[in-house]
């Protein structure tokens, strides 16, 4: 896993976008993969640990989307 930042986050739709040295451009999460209880959500600045892929075409417009976000 690799250190990141929530660039932004949309509890209404449940994604955002998080920002590491390894996802340049910016990575996509969903809500699910958010490893937490309760309801899921990040805040934008939060620090968070990734796990990521780069599936081959754009996820909502991103290269790397997220299989493994730890708050």
């Amino acid at each position: 896993m690799v250190l990141a930042t929530v660039r932004e986050w949309h509890d209404e739709e449940g994604w955002g976008v998080l920002d590491s040295v390894e996802t340049p451009g910016g990575c996509w999460a969903h809500y699910s993969c958010l490893e937490m209880d309760g309801f899921r959500a990040l805040a934008a600045g939060q620090p968070v640990r990734l796990r990521w892929e780069q599936p081959g075409f754009l996820q909502d417009g991103y290269a790397y989307r997220a299989l493994r976000v730890v708050p």
